[in-house]
């Protein structure tokens, strides 16, 4: 990126955040502090109306903005590509919200940047994402929200395992997407404690006016029960054969896979579990014939043990049928 494109981009940002920090700045462009504050007494020397703040950042003064700005064909394409994730990861609620939008994104677009993404919405597509039939159509709409507003939701909320739904008054402080769902933080006035849900679970949802007490933000919240499970994560070292370790490469994530190192003859992938006896073992089970645990020994006693169930079962089933 030349000079005036950097200098360009650094104020779209300043209009997109009401602070914006110079080690940001620095960290987003690849440039030196020095670079940064160089690059911002050029925009106040053009007539910029900047303020900045030892320690703070720096920002606009309100009201001033940029007319439109132009995208580039690349932003274009992230845009296109960003709308077909959008059909099949959100809400119907969040989803309409978004093309909305993007009809405004494309209303400044020149017309050969018209002609391309039109061409490219039907040369993407998105396929495989699973949507729950029982999935209300506005959930991550109104959690967003709450989120914003630093209000509380109710819910009803059918836990895994339960016959019934409980209802629960909740301070949503997050959402994320995890293992093929859609999950929320917050803190649980029912169970008087931080709780994680999964969005497919609930029932029916809407906003309170009900506003949240002072929270960890979803990142503090998530490093802290990091570290607590630390102390519960057991390491396990798995050699697979080369000829199936790339179809292991998607799931081996679900199951604290943390690094891998190309041998002779196979792959050694190293992975940290806290669940050993059944997650990660009920895995290694599915290609055994292909793998040879190094450690730990409790491992190689469940898969053992697993084996000789199914072993014991099979015996069983074919006397009956014989």
């Amino acid at each position: 990126m030349n000079r005036f494109d950097r200098i360009t981009a650094i104020l779209i940002q300043l209009q997109s955040k009401k602070v914006v920090k110079a080690q940001d700045l620095a960290e987003r462009f690849g440039i030196s502090l020095r670079t940064v504050y160089r690059d911002i007494r050029t925009l106040e020397e053009a007539g910029v109306p900047l303020y900045g703040e030892a320690g703070v950042g720096y920002s606009l003064v309100d009201g001033y903005r940029l007319p439109p700005v132009m995208f580039t064909p690349e932003e274009a394409m992230a845009f296109v590509t960003a709308e077909k994730l959008m059909e099949k990861f959100t809400d119907a609620s969040l989803q309409q919200n978004y093309t909305s939008a993007m009809f405004k994104i494309k209303a400044v677009l020149r017309g050969s940047e018209k002609d391309m993404v039109a061409n490219l919405e039907e040369l993407i597509e998105v396929k495989d994402q699973k949507r729950s039939k029982n999935f209300p159509a506005n959930t991550l709409d109104i959690l967003l929200k709450a989120i914003a507003e630093k209000k509380a939701v109710e819910m009803e909320y059918r836990a895994f395992g339960n016959d019934a739904n409980s209802n629960r008054l909740i301070e949503p402080i997050g959402i994320f997407h995890e293992n093929e769902n859609w999950y929320t933080i917050g803190f649980c006035h029912l169970r008087d404690e931080y709780r994680q849900f999964r969005i497919d679970r609930v029932r029916a949802i809407q906003l309170t006016n009900i506003i949240q007490k002072e929270r960890e933000t979803l990142k503090e919240y998530r490093n802290k029960e990091q570290l607590k499970n630390m102390h519960c994560l057991k390491k396990a070292i798995i050699r697979v054969d080369k000829n199936i370790a790339m179809y292991l490469q998607e799931r081996r994530h679900f199951f604290g896979f943390v690094s891998e190192e190309e041998k002779e003859d196979c792959i050694e992938m190293t992975f940290l579990t806290a669940s050993l006896d059944e997650g990660l073992a009920r895995w290694v089970l599915s290609f055994a014939d292909y793998a040879e645990i190094t450690e730990p020994r409790e491992l190689k006693e469940r898969i053992l043990e697993l084996t000789q169930k199914i072993t014991d079962k099979m015996t069983v089933a074919a006397a009956i049928a014989g």
